[in-house]
């Protein structure tokens, strides 16, 4: 599995090292410290961090803080071949697009708790359990943007594998692509074993639509569209190209139709996926997805997943 895994991180390599924004692998751009109380782009505006939550205890080899980069190349990569038996469906109810899901990926994953023979227990000795959730939401099928940007809670969207998206923080509000050590689809549990992404995970196709774009590839809870790392003219996006909270909007599919809105996008560059949300969310779809709130200085957390006091 860590072979294969190698093998497409090397392929994709090859593809966005021609791109436009000559995105290199081996040396992303660090995002601990790019945390801001307000929409700042390339940064990320947290609803909350636990300065004594838990993650990585060490670096990886493959994390170089005096160039602020990391080798995603040379990423430890928790072992193992689990297959799951999902269970995730989707539909549009009137003015709302219902989710049920167990969580479980539609992908195999690592084993987890991380064995102590696993070399990724060397630097992250996540102990915790894939769990079967029972997860429903409901989100604005016709999504409308907030008149100000709000910041973004631990868990953050649905992907169509199935599975969580928080964001892109781990709990003391770390870089959590760089820092903790997931299975080769990019995933780990939390500690109430909710199977989780900090950016959208190679496991998913990024399809690419007749102009080039990327095809949609998840839900953020405030409903809008999730697509993938490809913009218009199948143009290779970085978080410049997009705004503070890692969208933009034109023309998009839209169940069926071309409609223009608002829209974010995957990059391979922090925050990874959404750095604030555009749209209101429903503080109790946050506490649907992620789970109870990880005990203070556990071992996982997400940043709790919750957003903040009273609601966004």
């Amino acid at each position: 599995m860590r072979g294969t895994a190698l093998a497409l991180v090397i392929t994709v390599l090859g593809i966005v090292r021609a791109a436009a924004h000559d995105v290199d692998l081996t040396k992303l751009p660090l995002g601990d410290g790019k945390l801001s109380l307000s929409a700042q782009v390339g940064q990320i505006w947290a609803c909350r961090v636990d300065p004594n939550g838990g993650g990585a205890f060490r670096d990886g080899p493959w994390i170089d803080k005096a160039n602020g980069t990391f080798d995603y190349t040379k990423k430890a990569i928790v072992s193992g071949h689990v297959v799951w038996t999902p269970d995730f469906k989707m539909s549009v109810q009137g003015d709302q697009r219902v989710f049920t899901s167990n969580d479980l990926p539609n992908h195999p994953t690592g084993t987890f708790p991380i064995p102590s023979t696993d070399a990724a227990y060397q630097t992250d000795r996540n102990p915790n359990s894939i769990r079967e959730q029972m997860v429903t939401v409901s989100l604005p099928a016709n999504p409308i943007l907030a008149d100000q940007p709000i910041c973004a809670p631990g868990a953050v969207g649905i992907l169509l594998t199935g599975s969580v998206l928080f964001n892109a923080l781990d709990a003391p509000g770390r870089d959590a692509v760089a820092h903790e050590v997931q299975d080769s689809c990019q995933g780990h549990p939390q500690e109430s074993g909710v199977y989780h992404y900090h950016w959208i995970t190679t496991c998913i196709d990024d399809k690419r639509l007749p102009d080039g774009h990327s095809a949609l590839v998840g839900y953020a809870l405030d409903g809008f569209g999730i697509f993938g790392r490809y913009g218009e003219k199948g143009e290779l996006l970085s978080s410049s190209d997009l705004d503070a909270c890692h969208g933009h909007t034109h023309a998009i599919p839209w169940d069926g139709k071309m409609v223009v809105m608002y829209h974010y996008h995957a990059t391979w560059d922090f925050p990874y996926t959404i750095g604030c949300l555009r749209g209101r969310y429903d503080v109790a779809n946050v506490r649907a997805i992620s789970g109870p709130p990880p005990r203070r200085g556990g071992p996982r957390g997400g940043n709790g997943g919750f957003g903040p006091p009273g609601g966004p």
